[in-house]
C-alpha cells in the first residue's frame, strides 16, 4: 500500500443468536486474511441488539471457535448493546439535520397497507404517510403512541457501489422505502447500528455474506447523511450443503466446535474454508502463511460454494500426516485420557508417527492407538479361521524366538519372522495374520514387525500366549 492509502481495517460482526457453523466462520476468515495480508487490523464486533434471541452461550461459542481456528483479532470484542449511548447521540444528529422523522403508523395499519399493496400486486413498502414534505399536511398525532423513527430515503436517482464479487451494483432509490432506524422504545435498529460502528471503527473493507446485499443501499444512504466515507464491499456467495441447500442449522450444518471435538485440525479447516469461495490458481493444499500471502479480493468466487465433508476429511488427513508426531501426541493424549488411558509406554509420539497416515481425524487416530495401550480381544471366529494347525505351530515357534531375541528392534523381529516362515514353509500372511489378531485384535494394522516393536516384548509375548490358549 502507498503511504496515502488508509490502513486496512476489516471486521467480523456475528449475531450471537445460535451456534456458529462453517458458513458463518468463512465470513470471519476472509476479512481476517485480508487484514493480515495488508498488515492491517481485524476487529471483532458482537451484534447483540436482538436481545430476545442473543445469548451469552452463543457469544462464548463464537469466541471459542475463533480461538480454535487461530483467527486472532486486534480489537474487540465490541458489543453493540454497550454502545447504545453512542447510537442515540448519532440518531440525534440525524434528527437535527432533518434526516429522520417520527412515524406513528401502528402495526395494524402497516399490516393493512401491506395487504392492500399485495392485492394490487405492488411491492409491499411503507407509503410515507408520516414523511414530512414541503406543503404536506401530516395526520393528527395519536395520543399515547410512541413513534418509530424513519430515515428519509432519497426518492430520486440511484444508489450504487462497486462490489469486489458482484461488480457494479445499482439500485433505484424509488425502489426503497423509509427505513426504521429506531424502534418505539428508542432502541436503534440493525442497519443504523452497523453504519455507526463501521464509521467509528474506521472500517475500510466489509467482506460478508451476500444475504447482506439488500442492506448495503440502506447503509450507504446513512453514511452519506452522516458525511462519512463508506467502506468497500465484497459480498460472498452462499455456502451450500451437500444437497445443494443453503448451509444452515436447519439444513444440517454442524457447529464449528463440533469439528474440533471430532478431531479436525484448525489449519486443515482454515485451508478447506479458504477454498470455499476463493482460489489461488490450482492450489488445493497450502499453509496458513501462504494463504495470508496470497489472499486478495480479486479471486473471490461469484458462484455458491458447496460444502463437501469428504473433501474436508481428505484435507484433514493430509494435515495429520504432515504434523510432527510430538504435536499429534499432545493432541491425542487428552482423547485417550478421557478413556482412562495414560499413554506413557510405548511413546505416544512414536505410535502417532506409525499410524498418522491411517487416520482422517484425531479421534480416529486416538482409536487406532488403543491397541498399544490395552489388550484388544480378537473376534474368536476370525482368529480360528486364520490360526490353522500349521499356523499355530509357527506362532509357537515365533513366540520362542521373540523371547530369545537379544535386542527388541524392528529389524530383529523381522528376522525372526523370516526364520519362522522359512522353517515352516509358510507365506507371510499365514503367520502375520494370526499374530496380528492375537496382539492387536485387528485385521488391519501397519507392518506387523513395526507394531510389535512398539508394543514391546513383554506385552507381545503375553498377548501371544493368551491367543494360543
Amino acid at each position: 500500500m502507498s503511504s496515502s492509502t488508509p490502513r486496512v481495517r476489516t471486521r467480523f460482526a456475528p449475531s450471537p443468536t445460535g451456534f456458529i457453523h462453517l458458513g458463518n466462520i468463512r465470513s470471519a476468515l476472509y476479512p481476517w486474511a485480508y487484514a493480515r495480508h495488508h498488515g492491517g487490523d481485524f476487529i471483532l464486533r458482537i451484534e447483540d441488539t436482538d436481545t430476545l434471541r442473543s445469548s451469552e452461550e452463543a457469544v462464548q461459542v463464537i469466541l471459542q471457535a475463533m480461538d480454535w481456528l487461530g483467527l486472532d483479532y486486534d480489537e474487540g470484542p465490541y458489543y453493540q448493546m454497550q454502545r447504545m449511548p453512542r447510537y442515540r447521540e448519532v440518531l440525534e444528529q440525524l434528527r437535527q439535520a432533518g434526516w429522520v422523522y417520527p412515524c406513528y403508523m401502528s402495526t395494524a395499519e402497516l399490516d393493512a397497507l401491506r395487504e392492500r399493496q399485495l392485492a394490487a400486486r405492488q411491492k409491499p413498502r411503507y407509503d410515507g404517510t408520516w414523511r414530512p414534505e414541503p406543503g404536506k399536511v401530516l395526520p393528527p398525532v395519536p395520543e399515547g403512541v410512541q413513534p418509530v423513527w424513519r430515515f428519509k430515503t432519497p426518492t430520486t436517482g440511484v444508489v450504487a457501489w462497486h462490489d469486489f464479487v458482484k461488480g457494479r451494483v445499482e439500485i433505484r432509490n424509488d425502489e426503497l422505502d423509509d427505513l426504521v432506524v429506531a424502534r418505539a422504545d428508542g432502541t436503534p435498529t440493525y442497519n443504523f447500528c452497523v453504519v455507526v460502528d463501521d464509521m467509528d471503527m474506521g472500517i475500510t473493507d466489509v467482506i460478508r455474506g451476500d444475504d447482506h446485499v439488500n442492506n448495503t443501499p440502506r447503509q450507504l444512504h446513512i453514511f452519506q447523511a452522516l458525511g462519512a466515507k463508506p467502506p468497500r464491499y465484497a459480498h460472498l456467495p452462499t455456502v451450500l450443503n451437500e444437497q445443494g441447500e443453503k448451509l444452515s442449522k436447519r439444513n444440517g450444518a454442524k457447529s464449528v466446535l463440533q469439528y474440533r471435538d471430532e478431531g479436525f485440525l484448525p489449519d486443515a479447516v482454515v485451508n478447506y474454508l479458504a477454498r470455499l469461495g476463493w482460489s489461488h490458481g490450482d492450489a488445493e493444499l497450502f499453509s496458513r502463511e501462504q494463504f495470508i500471502q496470497w489472499f486478495d479480493l480479486d479471486h473471490l468466487g461469484s458462484s455458491p460454494a458447496q460444502f463437501d465433508e469428504a473433501k474436508l476429511r481428505w484435507v484433514n488427513a493430509h494435515y495429520i500426516k504432515h504434523t510432527p508426531p510430538q504435536q499429534l501426541a499432545e493432541q491425542v493424549r487428552p482423547l485417550l485420557a478421557r478413556q482412562g488411558i495414560d499413554a506413557q509406554t510405548p511413546d505416544l509420539a512414536q505410535v502417532c508417527a506409525l499410524l498418522c497416515d491411517r487416520a482422517q481425524t484425531l479421534v480416529e487416530l486416538a482409536e487406532h492407538t488403543l491397541l498399544f495401550y490395552r489388550p484388544m480381544q480378537a473376534d474368536a471366529a476370525l482368529l480360528a479361521q486364520h490360526l490353522t494347525a500349521p499356523g499355530r505351530a509357527a506362532v509357537e515357534d515365533l513366540q520362542a524366538r521373540l523371547a530369545a531375541l537379544p535386542q527388541w528392534t524392528r529389524d530383529d523381529i523381522h528376522a525372526a519372522f523370516k526364520a519362522v516362515l522359512k522353517h515352516h514353509g509358510l507365506k507371510m500372511p499365514q503367520l502375520a495374520m494370526p499374530v496380528r489378531l492375537m496382539v492387536t485384535g485387528r485385521e488391519h494394522t501397519p507392518a506387523v514387525d513395526a507394531v510389535l516393536a512398539l508394543i514391546g516384548r513383554d506385552a507381545t509375548l503375553q498377548r501371544l500366549q493368551a491367543g494360543l490358549q
